[in-house]
């Protein structure tokens, strides 16, 4: 675990920017100094934040050579055998095989931790008597003043992600020696998240309420990309949510659902003030336009993003472009399972009769968020191509070629179709953004929270008036899709309820965590489903499901907590059956 610092790192940040609604922070380049160093101006200061927002997960495959944690869940199967990612499902995780390295990892998120804590209790207070006579000083005081209830707001973020993860965990809000942290027991999972609801109760109307619009304070540069008030409002509703659901919540306690759907009310009213709502089409979210557009952004509360002019930054289309592109390795190939989660464009689910799904045409018709997300046989992507996908068995994009799809699909979402990745290409470069929080999830939070405290899909109250079923309908409308039907008893809406949640968030990180909060995982992640394509004498494809069987045990629904980190302590207890 991390101890206090004595030399101040400010580590370098050339490569990854944040956003949450158009402008992208201003990063730089920053060495090893000390305190009397940095607090000398604000820029340093300035520096040693940009640090701390260095450290938020995000997830284009960047932890597992090119696997994301969706192959980890049943939403995709990495096509590239051995990658570290079937560690999760093949009986080699361990507490000395902790998996630590995630971007929401042990050892990271202690390090942001760290990090803001040294911020709170040492660099409170600077004056920058100096600077008084620049003309910008009181705008570069505003800004400074909020940089501790945006450390606190980050600090909130990483104890969330280590609580989703780990359950309790030592809880630390101040500098502490590295005999003081090693000699820690852990909180439980409820101090922490009572932790991360107090801090954002106690920061969110202290924070800066929008970046974009600071009045007297503007500066040249507005580094709209920091947390703000929805941020904070945001994190209270999620960890509500995730405190409310059966993995933390064994009593059942019916008023954890009450104060979810509360909060994600008042996040959902506070963004819809702000004119923020959901974009008009799904798929731009992932355009590299999506940053800087308006009507796109207006969906994002908070988000990190390539900076579009830094080397890599089309490592997700590397990683997941088809075999048979030049360049393409596979990747993160969509399971069956989460092609079966999409509904017929009616409304209806595959296998209602009334549906008009069609073995033979399985795309036909469908959601068309389908379209947006997944790459089928006969697909022209990436879009800079002319010719069709052959994802047939001996086709161009199909196995048996090495790191072909095993699925028979492979992913578009959160890849620009644009960015050829051959040798003479003048277009690899485009922005892409990881969208951290963003309206349509919450509307999806609200439904499930809602739904579990009232007891039905159509039930409102005077305080939460919009029901589980028009919540869960605000996505579905916007995607074109058939909307759910009233007076559903609650089995089918929750089951429906999951596909959807499945659908509108594929690959942004949810999926896998879902499944645990729920305690459902011994439902979803003991097989996937993979499709076998075979192309027939006269050009029609026959269509094959697979199973394959997964590991899966009741000790992972928690992480392991690292071996090295127990050995160091001996008060921290291992989590159950690891």
């Amino acid at each position: 675990m991390i101890t206090k610092i004595n030399k101040i790192v400010i580590g370098t940040t050339a490569m990854l920017t944040l956003a949450s609604c158009s402008d992208r922070m201003e990063y730089k380049e920053y060495n090893v100094y000390d305190k009397d160093y940095i607090t000398q101006n604000f820029t340093r200061i300035g520096g040693f934040m940009t640090n701390l927002y260095n450290m938020v997960d995000y997830d284009f495959g960047n932890f597992s050579s090119g696997a994301m944690l969706a192959s980890a869940s049943d939403e995709s199967e990495y096509s590239q055998m051995g990658n570290a990612i079937e560690d999760f499902y093949n009986g080699a995780w361990s507490p000395s095989n902790a998996k630590e390295s995630l971007p929401s990892g042990w050892t990271k998120m202690y390090q942001g931790i760290t990090t803001a804590n040294v911020f709170l209790d040492e660099f409170q207070d600077a004056t920058f008597d100096e600077l008084m006579l620049n003309t910008d000083y009181n705008a570069q005081m505003h800004r400074y003043r909020n940089y501790q209830y945006e450390a606190r707001f980050m600090r909130a973020y990483y104890y969330f992600n280590l609580v989703k993860a780990y359950g309790g965990v030592p809880l630390i809000d101040h500098v502490m020696t590295a005999e003081e942290v090693n000699q820690l027991s852990r909180s439980s999972a409820d101090d922490i998240f009572k932790f991360i609801i107090a801090e954002c109760d106690d920061i969110k109307d202290k924070i800066v309420e929008n970046y974009s619009d600071l009045g007297q304070y503007a500066l040249d540069t507005e580094e709209t990309g920091r947390a703000d008030r929805l941020a904070v409002l945001a994190l209270k509703a999620r960890a509500a949510l995730y405190w409310a659901s059966p993995l933390f919540n064994s009593a059942g306690d019916t008023e954890r659902w009450h104060q979810a759907a509360l909060y994600t009310k008042q996040l959902i009213d506070a963004c819809e003030v702000r004119g923020k709502g959901l974009a008009a089409n799904y798929g731009d979210l992932w355009s590299a336009r999506a940053y800087n557009t308006a009507n796109i952004a207006k969906e994002v509360i908070f988000g990190r993003r390539y900076n579009s002019s830094s080397a890599g930054d089309h490592v997700v289309e590397g990683y997941n472009y088809p075999v048979g592109i030049e360049g393409g390795m596979g990747g993160n190939c969509p399971t069956q399972n989460l092609v079966d989660a999409y509904d017929m464009k009616n409304g209806l689910p595959i296998g209602d009769s009334d549906s008009g799904y069609d073995e033979a045409n399985p795309y036909d018709n469908r959601d068309p968020r389908l379209a947006v997300t997944i790459a089928k046989n006969g697909d022209v992507w990436p879009t800079y191509q002319t010719a069709a996908l052959q994802i047939w068995q001996g086709g161009a994009n199909g196995e048996p070629q090495t790191n072909a799809s095993p699925t028979g699909y492979y992913l578009k979402k959160l890849c620009n179709g644009s960015i050829s990745l051959a040798s003479n290409s003048t277009v690899q470069n485009a922005t892409h953004m990881w969208l951290t929080f963003r309206m349509g999830e919450f509307y999806l939070n609200y439904a499930e929270a809602v739904f579990r405290y009232l007891g039905s899909a159509d039930a409102t109250s005077s305080e939460l008036p919009m029901s589980a079923l028009e919540a869960t309908n605000m996505t579905r409308q916007r995607a074109g899709v058939g909307l759910l039907p009233t007076g559903m008893d609650n089995a089918t809406f929750w089951t429906r309820y999951q596909k959807e949640r499945m659908v509108e968030l594929a690959f942004e990180g949810h999926r896998f965590w879902d499944v645990r909060r729920w305690k459902e995982a011994d439902k979803f992640l003991t097989s996937i489903t993979e499709m076998k394509l075979t192309r027939n004498a006269d050009g029609t494809i026959t269509y094959t499901r697979k199973n394959v069987a997964r590991q899966w045990s009741e000790k992972m629904y928690l992480f392991p907590i690292p071996q090295a980190e127990c050995i160091k302590n001996p008060n921290l207890t291992q989590n159950t059956g690891w």
